[in-house]
């Protein structure tokens, strides 16, 4: 029996989006993974590094916010980084209770070279796409993300 004919035409449209959305989404996010750890990085960790690398140094509570993973999480990841001397903490000198986190050299020479090879990966990968067809994709997952945001709240 077709879902369609148990649960309506609406219940099996929105669930054939659902599962073609999920397994999308997993087989991308797969993909970028396995891109991201030839790096030797996790994903966390680049995520920090392509923050820091496109809008400087932030705040550790704002860069927590922008990772979308917990402040503990962000935490740790920060001390591995700068572990590996890739980031730096830096005390505000108007708030000394502010920390900031920046790329150090190593770093900035660390993103340069191995975030345009990522981004070569993901224009590949979405290639299949025309740019018309991105640009709409883009369009409209915002569109449901925003929607689905404020309706779960």
């Amino acid at each position: 029996m077709k879902t369609t004919e148990k649960y309506g035409k609406h219940v099996d449209l929105a669930l054939s989006l659902w599962v073609k959305l999920a397994r999308a989404s997993a087989t991308f996010g797969r993909l970028t993974a396995e891109n991201i750890k030839q790096f030797g990085l996790t994903e966390p960790q680049f995520a920090v590094l392509e923050c820091l690398g496109h809008l400087g140094p932030h705040k550790l509570g704002d860069l927590s916010k922008k990772m979308l993973f917990s402040g503990g999480n962000t935490t740790v990841v920060v001390d591995n980084l700068e572990k590996e001397n890739i980031v730096e903490r830096i005390h505000s000198k108007e708030d000394r209770r502010a920390i900031f986190v920046q790329l150090t050299p190593k770093g900035k020479k660390l993103f340069d070279e191995i975030f345009i090879r990522h981004a070569e990966f993901i224009t590949k990968t979405v290639s299949v796409l025309s740019e018309r067809e991105q640009e709409t994709l883009a369009q409209l997952l915002k569109k449901f993300g925003l929607a689905i945001r404020e309706n779960g709240k």
